[in-house]
């Protein structure tokens, strides 16, 4: 039988009819779709008075090397990091170009976060398979995304090495099809056991079969990924044209010789606006992470104008900075522009655009979806007014890869950086050290992980 309140709501012929009625009376809906029709949204609405208003020139600029490209791949916060890292390590070894190795990174990553998902499926073994929980498990069980604190795991954990020692391979630069066959053999696995937890087997064969899934896993990885070097020769020659060895050394011994960066001293501090987090406390992800004995996914909630403030400071003291934003929202990939006004889409459908950051939180209309390194700020009188951003999608767009966001553009769509513990109060260090707000696994706040 018919709910009888929805029945009301059918879409009938007569609604119909007022519906094509009411698009009939405005002109303009007429040579819109014609615009439409032969011409793509972003060329139609784009407002040029943003466009010639904005320069491609800042009062700090630090880049002076070439961008990278991440390609078919969600390794864009692995990008972002090592981005971070080359600077002061080509630096120490007096080198114009140099390039670390993401594959080397997201070989580890990948290996580890197979390991976190078995974990996290012993974990919940006991709850039923359509529980919430257990269901995100399963929709996600592996994916090349990431978060600050996951990109901090791995490096220390397994060190670092330059792109020679492990180069990127079809599968690293295209993740789509070695994921589909991980995350095959991880449900697969979590079947086998969830079995054995419910047929009450012993520990010694739960770990075994754990094992074994672990095994096929590293496996698969190797055969799309390469398998990760041990140790690598390295000798160099720099930009003075002297030539320098290393000889054999380990990815650790590579990080510890030539980062100067202590990782662990970085705190990601996020522009979460919903009401229920308030400012000033930290936040972690529920079932999110890569590294299980690693440090976890920690966010310290704060206002968007001190994010940004903190941001322009530490490009002001010569350090870029990495950042997580909802990346896809008012750009001109073309033009490498990021402005909230960039396209005026109430002017051709007639509507008005009116949620605001909050909302669009709560109602799925953003999150975190890439990340990125900021490289220069333009400041006037004391502020910024925009930022030059370092991306991680090749050099075929403005300005060779090297993107401009206009400072609006920030306050609606930036969402975390990662900053060095001197930048924040005294009061936002003490709230480091306070038990996080725990969210949800489907928080957008850990999107950019997805």
């Amino acid at each position: 039988m018919k709910n009888k309140k929805l029945a009301t709501m059918e879409l009938n012929e007569a609604a119909i009819k007022r519906f094509s009625a009411s698009f009939a009376k405005n002109p303009g809906n007429r040579i819109a779709l014609n615009a439409i029709a032969k011409t793509g949204l972003t060329d139609v609405t784009l407002n040029r008075e943003v466009v010639t208003g904005t320069h491609n020139s800042f009062s700090h600029v630090l880049d002076e090397w070439k961008v990278t490209n991440q390609k078919r791949s969600g390794r864009c916060w692995i990008f972002a990091g090592l981005n971070l890292l080359r600077v002061g390590m080509a630096k120490k070894m007096n080198l114009k170009q140099f390039e670390l190795s993401q594959n080397y990174s997201f070989f580890w990553d990948q290996f580890e976060r197979a390991n976190y998902f078995l974990a996290n499926i012993l974990d919940t073994a006991k709850l039923p398979i359509d529980d919430r929980v257990v269901a995100f498990l399963l929709e996600r069980p592996i994916e090349d995304g990431g978060q600050w604190n996951m990109f901090v795991n791995v490096v220390n954990k397994y060190g670092l090495a330059p792109k020679q020692a492990m180069p990127e391979t079809e599968s690293s630069s295209g993740t789509m099809m070695m994921r589909s066959i991980v995350s095959y053999k991880l449900r697969e696995g979590a079947l086998k056991l969830r079995t054995l937890v419910a047929k009450n087997a012993s520990e010694k064969s739960i770990e075994s079969a754990r094992r074994s899934i672990l095994d096929t896993v590293y496996r698969v990885l190797a055969i799309h990924l390469g398998e990760p070097p041990r140790t690598f020769d390295w000798q160099w020659t720099d930009k003075d044209k002297s030539f320098h060895r290393d000889g054999e050394i380990t990815p650790l011994e590579f990080k510890e010789k030539y980062v100067d960066l202590n990782l662990d001293d970085y705190v990601c501090l996020v522009n979460d606006t919903r009401k229920a987090n308030p400012y000033g406390k930290t936040f972690t992800v529920d079932r999110l992470g890569n590294v299980i004995g690693g440090g976890i996914v920690r966010y310290l909630n704060m206002q968007i104008g001190q994010m940004k403030k903190i941001t322009a400071k530490i490009i002001e003291d010569g350090e870029p900075v990495w950042f997580g934003c909802d990346v896809g929202k008012m750009l001109d990939r073309k033009l490498g522009l990021w402005d909230s006004n960039l396209f005026e889409y109430d002017a051709l459908y007639s509507t008005d655009f009116t949620l605001d950051k909050e909302q669009r939180l709560y109602y799925h209309a953003t999150q975190m979806t890439h990340a990125m390194l900021f490289t220069g700020v333009d400041m006037v009188d004391g502020k910024p007014r925009r930022f030059r951003v370092e991306n991680s999608w090749g050099d075929e767009n403005d300005q060779k890869g090297f993107y401009t966001m206009n400072s609006n553009w920030f306050d609606e769509y930036m969402f975390e950086i990662a900053a060095h513990k001197r930048y924040l109060t005294p009061k936002m260090i003490a709230a480091l050290d306070e038990k996080p707000i725990v969210l949800p696994p489907w928080d957008p706040m850990g999107a950019l992980a997805r």
